[in-house]
């Protein structure tokens, strides 16, 4: 049985311990004080983002960051455009990105009104260059910063191409997969570096909205953070379906219902 985590099991001096454990999210107000929060998430399931905006209303962060659009989008939600799912909807440009159902996502927005909007994406043609030329190349200036100049050691870069094949429904050509990490790592590089940003325009707390992979403590996020803002408190809280059969790599995590979809494979059929 996964054990059951309050805030002050939490507490160890100035930083805090990853005790991997399963989380209550009705109790996100016993979570201790941290610089960054980091809140995964996967994307279509709206018990995710429900228990996301619980979190930002009582976290009140000085800044929001998001894995889902730029820095060129995060300047178009003003307040005004706040105000409004559609006109913020607009502003972001949400109907071409992709993303699901905006409605799942704009109650994060509403639970922190005053707090900074960043956006950590970067463009999809930006992604694609770092499959042929490497995360570090198309990152450039301060890549080292991140850790893009360091090669995965072994281990790491198979788990990571199994994991690149898996989320492609076994459906990539092999030879493609070392690329596909280095787009992955490019991804989890441009959030970190706009969580530099937000801390240090805001003062924090800072929450990142992303997907669970960006925000796993082995080789997401909070990795690169170590050693961007190395007197940083960082939690991860990672939000998995129930039945998912893993080891989560997260210090803690929350079991959600399973999202309603069609079968996500059958497109690679």
């Amino acid at each position: 049985m996964l054990a059951r985590i309050g805030a002050a099991a939490l507490l160890l001096g100035s930083g805090l311990s990853a005790l991997a454990e399963e989380f209550d999210a009705s109790r996100f107000d016993t979570l201790p004080p941290a610089d960054v929060y980091l809140l995964g998430e996967t994307h279509d399931n709206r018990f995710q983002h429900e228990n996301q905006a619980l979190a930002v209303a009582v976290l009140n962060p000085g800044a929001l960051v998001f894995e889902m659009f730029g820095p060129a989008e995060a300047l178009a939600a003003t307040p005004e455009a706040r105000a409004n799912a559609d006109r913020l909807s607009d502003a972001l440009g949400w109907a071409d990105s992709g993303w699901p159902d905006f409605r799942m996502y704009y109650p994060i927005f509403v639970a922190a009104p005053d707090a900074t909007v960043f956006g950590g994406a970067l463009p999809r043609d930006v992604v694609r260059r770092a499959v042929s030329d490497g995360a570090a190349e198309v990152f450039g200036s301060g890549a080292e910063l991140f850790g893009l100049d360091n090669a995965l050691d072994a281990d790491e870069q198979a788990q990571r191409e199994a994991g690149q094949m898996a989320a492609h429904c076994d459906a990539l050509p092999e030879h493609v997969l070392p690329g596909m990490v280095e787009a992955q790592r490019l991804r989890d590089a441009a959030l970190t570096r706009a969580v530099v940003a937000a801390l240090a325009e805001t003062g924090g707390p800072v929450v990142v909205i992303a997907g669970n992979g960006h925000v796993r403590t082995d080789w997401g996020m909070p990795a690169m953070l170590a050693t961007a803002l190395p007197d940083a408190t960082v939690l991860s809280i990672g939000q998995l379906e129930a039945g998912t059969d893993v080891d989560p790599p997260y210090d803690l995590w929350i079991v959600t219902p399973v999202a309603e979809r069609d079968d996500p494979c059958a497109a690679f059929r």
